[in-house]
Formats: C-alpha cells, structure tokens, sequence
C-alpha cells in the first residue's frame, strides 16, 4: 500500500534507552523513557502511545505503560550514526543526510576570533562564554545585561552558540542580526558550528526570568541534499512545523509553521491534516528538550508525554485510511541523568496507519536514514540516499 499523506512527528530528545556507543559519550545507563516512567512510579499514563506499541519496541517496559498484547502500529527504535547527539544531526540523519565529520565544539568556552567580531557588529560587550544551562546562566547575569546592554554568550555540549538578551533591552530583530551575523562566522573551514540560537527572555528579576518562544536557530545550511530535497523536485509536497524549518534552513520545505509550545505545534498538525494534499508533513516538538530534559524536569517531561498522549488520540481519529502516521525522536534527554545535556540513545519507532492489517515488529533500525527512505519509497521518489525502507514490512 502507498499511503496519500505521511505525518512524522518528532517528540524532541524523548530516547529509549542507551545506544550501543553511548560510552563514547559518557552515556552509559542513560534511558529517557524508562527514567520517567520510574520517576512516575506506575502512573505515567499514555494509554495511546501503549496501543501503538510504545513498550513494546523496549526490552523492558514502561512502568505504568504495559506492553500491548495487540498493538495497532508497528514499532521498533533506531540506532544513530551520526558523530554528534543534536537535534540537528538527529534530524539531518532522518532526511539522509547524516553528519559524518566532527563539528566545531566549546567546552572552555569560545575563542577571542569569534567574539570579537561579535561584539564590535554588535557594539555590545560579550559575557558568560561558557558551557553552562541556559536558565541557569540567564538567571545569574540577567540583571547584568539588563542593566549593560551586553550580551549573554554561552554553549552547551552540543555544536551550538547562543546568544541570550532581554527583550526590552535588546529587541528580538537586533538579537536575530547579531544571532546572523555569528552564523556567519562560524560556516568553515576554520569553525563549522552546527546552530547560532537566539535565546530572548523577559522578567524583572532573579527568580522571575523566563526564555520566551521568540527563540531562533540559525542552523548550518545542510551539506548536502537532504530527502526533502529529493521530494520537492519531485514534486511532492513537504511542511515543516516547529524549528524543522530551521534545522534545514528552510531547504527543501514548501510551507513551514513556528511553534509556541508543544501544543501550538498539534495544534498546527490538526490544521495541516484538515488540507487535502499528497506529501509529507515533519513536525518537531520542542518542549521535551528545551522545557525539561535540559532542566533535568521529570515531572515536566512525563506531564508534556500525557499531554501529547492526549492529543494523539485526536490525531488518530482524523487519519484518513491513507493516511500514515511516523513517531520518532531526535536524540535522548535523560531528565534523570548526570548533567544538562543530550543523551546519546536509541529513539522509538512508531508506525501506523488506519489502513494497516498485521502490525509487526520493525526491529532495531541500524541509520535513522530508514526513516527518510521510507518517505521516499512510498512515493516513488528514486534517488541515491543512504538509508533501508521499511514500507514493505508496514504492509
């Protein structure tokens, strides 16, 4: 069966369980599903997640979320090749393009030739300038840059520099040309970053200050063609909603959403799937990443998967018998785990499709490049990229 339209929707960091080089990262025993469940003790409730096999692509399941003894989508997880564990690289490597060269990182900090160009574009002063979580760091030198104008520059373990500043004080379109203009430093040959992020805030104070949705990723242009770029050539329709428009640059993307929240996001899913078109719609939800995994929030982690759970369901109902539905994630964000970073995991695979008759296992995904290869089969787009379909086995 070819399906009409394909909705892949990316729960940003939710992981499931350590991948096998996750001692390459200090990631050993990291699991975001399964620290949630326990943080939860047997009450994380995802009761439309269970049915399409959530702990059934796991050795172990869920606490609170039993294996289904008849799942109605297939499952299975996938394994990352790429050198790094970033929304970028997870993302790139979904669409077949994955990141095989070593970006530039700063755990010391960011040297004087980055910088200086910054500050003197900027006419601001630069500090922070190091590895540090974003709310913590805002909350220690907000009232600074408040009261200087300067500009509040740190990084985290990703290939990442961002640039946070008070909306008052410096207004987000000022913040978006400084946040430019630092992406393009920073291309190659010398220092390939992966994203420039401008990270506004408001608040009055220590204790009151809040990162807003303003948020925006100036991502490195992809190197190469991605799968989405083998679509639109073709012919068939891709929408990006949430930051997928600003991981790729807007490359290969017809029709792109920005996201508030989790919610803003479905709430854009539901209006896409309104739409009669044949193509692929991509969705990235954030607030996995950036609300709790990075503050290390269970609660807030295990409350946004409910949530999500609940707006399946309506997602479920609305699908058309050729309609397929794909549930991924990125990378892995042990709100649990050591730290404030990333945590390099296998991601869930999730199929299904109103249409489906057997539902099966789809094992353990060697590239998260099966992901794009399937879209590509399913309609008919033959190109030379990277990854195995599993369009077969989900008939």
């Amino acid at each position: 069966m070819k399906y009409n339209r394909i909705f892949g929707l990316v729960m940003d960091s939710i992981g499931t369980g350590a991948a096998p080089d996750a001692g390459d990262f200090g990631d050993e025993g990291s699991d975001t599903l399964g620290s949630i469940g326990k943080y939860f003790d047997g009450k994380l409730q995802l009761p439309n997640f269970a049915r399409l096999g959530i702990s059934n692509l796991r050795g172990t399941p869920i606490e609170g979320v039993p294996a289904a003894k008849h799942p109605i989508g297939c499952f299975g997880k996938m394994q990352e090749v790429s050198v790094s564990k970033d929304s970028m690289s997870g993302h790139w490597e979904m669409m077949g393009l994955p990141v095989v060269q070593e970006l530039s990182f700063f755990p010391n900090g960011f040297p004087d030739d980055i910088l200086d160009p910054i500050s003197e574009f900027s006419g601001r002063k630069i500090v922070g300038n190091r590895a540090e979580s974003g709310t913590q760091i805002i909350e220690e030198l907000g009232e600074h840059q408040m009261k200087t104008g300067d500009l509040i520059v740190y990084t985290s373990g990703d290939s990442v520099i961002q640039i946070a500043a008070h909306e008052e004080v410096i207004p987000v379109e000022e913040l978006y040309r400084i946040s430019e203009y630092a992406r393009s430093l920073v291309n190659g040959p010398k220092y390939t970053v992966g994203r420039i992020i401008a990270r506004p805030y408001v608040g009055s104070g220590k204790g009151h200050f809040t990162r807003t949705a303003n948020r925006h990723d100036f991502t490195l242009k992809p190197l190469g063609l991605t799968d989405l770029d083998q679509l639109q050539q073709a012919g068939v329709k891709t929408i990006g909603i949430g930051k997928v428009n600003d991981i790729f640059s807007g490359q290969g993307i017809d029709e792109g959403y920005h996201n508030e929240s989790n919610m803003d996001g479905m709430d854009h899913l539901d209006h896409v799937m309104t739409q009669d078109f044949t193509g692929f719609c991509f969705t990235n939800l954030v607030d996995f990443d950036a609300m709790y995994g990075h503050r290390r929030n269970p609660e807030g982690d295990g409350n946004a998967l409910m949530d999500l759970d609940r707006r399946l369901g309506t997602v479920i109902d609305n699908m058309r018998d050729d309609d397929l539905l794909m549930i991924t994630a990125d990378h892995g964000n042990d709100p649990c785990f050591k730290g404030t970073d990333h945590t390099r995991e296998y991601v869930p695979l999730l199929a299904y499709s109103p249409g489906m008759k057997q539902p099966q296992s789809l094992g353990t995904r060697t590239s998260f490049c099966d992901f794009g290869a399937t879209v590509l089969d399913n309609f008919g787009v033959q190109a030379d990229m990277p990854g195995t379909s599993f369009l077969s086995e989900l008939n």
